[in-house]
């Protein structure tokens, strides 16, 4: 019976942590950086502000704690879609790439907080370490996709095409009848061909 009541206060203790950073992301995409205190996020995820400091050492952990599970979910997705590309190696980076230009990473509310994250990534030490490692990651995994086409010098590859992917995504957030998600996907795709060696560029 203890050992019970102890697995559902950690599952409970975790549920809570869940909530108060899904209505950390969510005030931010709502309300940005000045709207987001702990009387807005505590009041959106239907705790008393006291509970806050219970989880979290104050409201600067929290947001650190956001965009590091931000991050993590972005992460799932792209491997997801990877992995669902099967096992051919220009299908799974074109899948790992054009994953940003379909939903959920596509939400308008992710600009929102995406764009706070990277604001307070210049003046926060520990959000700038949190976007350097998941950047990292993220041109890590695409340098090994890249490379399994074949390429050649992958790793700077990889910094040209986040970029590149990067751009899309933001005007696609800020403006959806801009050029749309198809347009950039095509666009990635002209990239590769033009990048990448013979038989390996469709």
């Amino acid at each position: 019976m203890a050992a019970a009541r102890q697995a559902f206060t950690r599952e409970s203790a975790g549920a809570r942590r869940a909530a108060l950073i899904e209505a950390t992301a969510a005030c931010l995409a709502e309300s940005g950086l000045a709207g987001t205190n702990v009387r807005a996020i505590c009041k959106k995820a239907g705790v008393s502000p006291g509970l806050l400091r219970h989880y979290f050492d104050g409201i600067d952990d929290l947001v650190a704690a956001t965009y590091q599970a931000t991050s993590d979910r972005m992460d799932a997705i792209f491997a997801a879609a990877v992995e669902a590309a099967g096992t051919d190696p220009r299908a799974r980076l074109s899948a790992y790439l054009t994953a940003s230009f379909r939903a959920p990473v596509t939400d308008p509310e992710l600009l929102g907080a995406w764009t706070a994250f990277w604001a307070l990534a210049r003046s926060d030490a520990r959000m700038a370490d949190i976007h350097a490692a998941s950047y990292a990651g993220y041109r890590a995994r695409l340098a090994e996709l890249l490379a399994a086409c074949g390429a050649a010098d992958a790793g700077r590859l990889a910094i040209l095409l986040t970029a590149m992917v990067d751009g899309l995504w933001l005007e696609l957030s800020l403006d959806a009848t801009s050029f749309g998600a198809a347009a950039a996907a095509e666009m990635i795709e002209r990239a590769l061909t033009a990048l990448l060696p013979p038989g390996q560029d469709r």
